[in-house]
């Protein structure tokens, strides 16, 4: 079995909502109890409906933001109790890659320069060094040199999220948040942009955490997928497992949602009504209760605990209890 790189123990990431005189009222409750594993050189996806909590906990794992509960362990390290300048060298194993390429990238600045800035930041090399270094990244992500001057106004969609990966890779980390990062581009470039990942991956074992909403997606690049629903995961398998057997009702929905490879075949789209509950005010029990098609009053009340299908096939439904 694979080492475990990075875990994470009942996370919770809460936001408050303060009220008049600034006193806190409430608080949004974007990442509710989460616990996961993610193994050496695996592509980890993590799927879900926008508004979740998955692109927060994907930021919480690397402390961009500050978790409200829980433990974050990288390598054994516990990066909840590290200093802001120990974080700051931690940042050389942990990098990013963010959704938007139009608005990652800071429009003041070069391409060479948003690369080399952060070589400087974490006092590797000197002018010439760092400058060589962008200019290899850039060519391992497919762009030419004379990209090395131009501003990021002046690159396509998916030009833009290649300098993107290139600023997480500078630095030759061994893990990569991947926030969504297909989503804003074309289907062609998508498929450019996913290949250069598991190009990069086997080049330099990487581990990812690719975070999405198109299941088509998480099926090519994923060896394990996690499904979170309002700041809960509700399930978590082997992605092809995840595929064929899919357990939770939300997974099932989620499942019905992608389109047939046959066009001969019609699938039963399973549908929801409502919308999802506000994390300000999440249902008591269930977090699903109030759409699933086979709710009970257990559901409404208590929240499940977690059941194993399997060693690696884990499920929060009270439908998989004796």
């Amino acid at each position: 079995m694979s080492e475990t790189i990075l875990k994470a123990e009942h996370v919770k990431m809460y936001f408050p909502v303060r009220g008049t005189f600034g006193k806190v009222i409430n608080h949004v409750k974007a990442v509710d109890d989460v616990s996961l594993e993610l193994k050496r050189g695996e592509t980890y996806g993590l799927v879900g409906e926008t508004g979740c909590g998955k692109s927060t906990l994907g930021r919480t794992l690397i402390r961009l933001l500050s978790a409200t509960e829980g433990k974050i362990y990288y390598k054994r390290t516990d990066l909840m109790a590290l200093s802001s300048a120990d974080m700051r060298k931690m940042r050389r194993e942990l990098q990013m890659v963010f959704q938007d390429p139009y608005t990652s990238l800071d429009p003041r600045m070069r391409a060479g320069d948003i690369l080399t800035e952060i070589l400087d930041i974490q006092g590797i090399g000197n002018r010439d060094s760092r400058m060589a270094d962008a200019l290899a990244i850039l060519e391992k992500v497919g762009l030419l040199p004379e990209h090395f001057y131009r501003f990021p106004h002046e690159f396509s969609g998916g030009q833009r999220q290649r300098i993107g990966l290139a600023r997480a890779l500078i630095l030759n980390p061994e893990l990569v948040i991947c926030d969504e990062p297909v989503s804003a581009l074309d289907v062609s470039v998508q498929s450019q942009i996913i290949n250069l990942l598991l190009d990069m991956q086997e080049e330099r074992g990487l581990t990812y955490l690719f975070i999405s909403h198109d299941m088509s997606v998480i099926r090519y690049i994923a060896n394990r997928v996690g499904v979170m629903y309002l700041g809960h995961l509700v399930e978590e398998a082997p992605v092809d497992e995840l595929f064929d057997h899919p357990v939770h009702p939300y997974t099932k929905v989620l499942l019905s949602a992608v389109p047939s490879d046959d066009p001969h075949v019609k699938k039963d789209r399973i549908i929801l009504e409502g919308d999802m509950p506000s994390p300000l005010n999440p249902p008591a029990g269930c977090p699903f209760c109030t759409r699933c098609p086979y709710v009970t009053e257990r559901c409404k009340e208590e929240k499940p605990e977690v059941s194993y299908i399997n060693t690696e096939h884990r499920v929060y439904c009270h439908l998989t209890k004796p």
